[in-house]
């Protein structure tokens, strides 16, 4: 099987190309990103001589590109998008022109070279701030409340209406919170991590008390793989991961970890329109295609704060 995978230098793609070239599979891989301030080719080092693998540069939202390197391929699971909250509330057009405009450029040229299988790969954003102790299910309301996940939730629905109207070969995945290396620095956790560090103070926005289900990146993209190669075409998948805490308990998580201080919190005003709670019910997934997560969450934050101080100190 030759794949196509967009956005695959930046955090959860390239876990998922050395994901696949670690295993015995026949399967080769056209990678084409934009390499934007998220994408980072250092993600691939280890990959990059591998013969299965082709980094292509390329930009999801010119179509005559996209189709050139598409072509050939038999199946696409796509990463790339504006996928920072901050960043989407100041400069709200950049994520709707990558996000929707891009998916729908990918959509067509997709159709047009009768791609087999189509992986949206999607946020439990959509699903917006849900109550206390609920978990969001596949076919639970999109309320999305950013520009980012305004933008995420109108390019599943983009998926889905192919779906329908040309019997387009689409699934979707929504996975909650990822961590693990390689993350760029302006998520939530590389930047606990990293400030940790050097002792600089942590910024939690507001009281800090919003809650979120984490997955180690690995447990994604092995749930990623699956869907790819048995999930039921037209279907949506969501992929938890196995624990919920609030912000301001995964940062004394990390300071415990690290051995720092607890002064080093530092809170911060919210950001507009901060969701109180994500969380995932993973039972359709787990159900159909034997997926569940391997990687406890406090296993996955110590090899992930020794990975962000193994590169500071490489």
């Amino acid at each position: 099987m030759k794949l196509f995978v967009t956005g695959g230098a930046g955090f959860i793609g390239s876990a998922f190309v050395r994901l696949l070239l670690s295993l015995d599979k026949a399967i080769a891989i056209v990678n084409y990103d934009k390499l934007t301030y998220a994408g980072n080719l250092a993600n691939l080092d280890s990959v990059a001589a591998d013969p299965n693998h082709q980094f292509i540069k390329g930009d999801i939202c010119d179509s005559a590109a996209t189709a050139r390197a598409m072509a050939g391929c038999d199946a696409v699971v796509h990463f790339a998008a504006e996928s920072h909250v901050d960043r989407s509330i100041s400069r709200p057009a950049d994520a709707f022109q990558t996000n929707v405009a891009g998916t729908l450029v990918l959509l067509q040229a997709a159709r047009e070279l009768q791609i087999r299988r189509f992986v949206h790969v999607s946020s439990d954003e959509v699903y917006g701030d849900i109550p206390p102790s609920s978990f969001s299910v596949e076919n639970s309301p999109l309320v999305p409340s950013s520009p980012y996940s305004a933008s995420k939730a109108a390019s599943d629905l983009l998926v889905l209406s192919f779906v329908r109207t040309y019997g387009f070969p689409a699934l979707i995945t929504r996975s909650s919170n990822n961590y693990g290396p390689h993350q760029f620095i302006e998520k939530f956790l590389p930047l606990m991590i990293t400030r940790a560090l050097v002792d600089q103070p942590l910024p939690i926005y507001g009281d800090g008390l919003q809650q979120r289900n984490w997955i180690h990146v690995d447990d994604n993209c092995r749930a990623i793989l699956a869907v790819l190669e048995r999930g039921r075409l037209g279907h949506v998948y969501n992929i938890g991961g196995p624990d919920v805490r609030d912000n301001l308990t995964m940062a004394h998580t990390v300071l415990e970890i690290m051995g720092k201080p607890e002064g080093l919190i530092s809170h911060v005003p919210d950001r507009p329109g901060h969701d109180r709670r994500y969380a995932l019910n993973s039972a359709k997934i787990s159900r159909e295609l034997n997926w569940k997560p391997a990687i406890s969450l406090n296993e996955g934050l110590r090899q992930t704060v020794e990975w962000y101080r193994a590169s500071r100190a490489g």
